[in-house]
């Protein structure tokens, strides 16, 4: 399994509770696609969030997303790197 960074965009003041409801949301779809979400940090000034997982690619990452409801990430990178 791969982990991944993916970001989403243009969520300008957003709140804890309405990132939690994401992060819920995306988690919704994890088994089918075979992803895990492992944690979602925000910016609700930049409007920038991003989400770390762990998967078997990253087009399964955007998959799981929509099959939760969650909206699709913009950006979808792999991190096979950590520190």
């Amino acid at each position: 399994m791969t982990r991944f960074m993916d970001i989403h965009r243009g969520m300008q003041g957003i709140t804890a509770e309405q990132l939690q409801q994401g992060h819920d949301a995306a988690a919704a779809g994890e088994r089918e696609e075979g992803v895990h979400f492992e944690h979602a940090w925000a910016d609700p000034e930049t409007g920038t969030v991003y989400c770390l997982s762990e998967g078997p690619s990253p087009e399964a990452v955007r998959r799981a997303h929509e099959r939760g409801g969650a909206d699709a990430p913009d950006e979808i990178h792999a991190v096979p790197l950590m520190v």
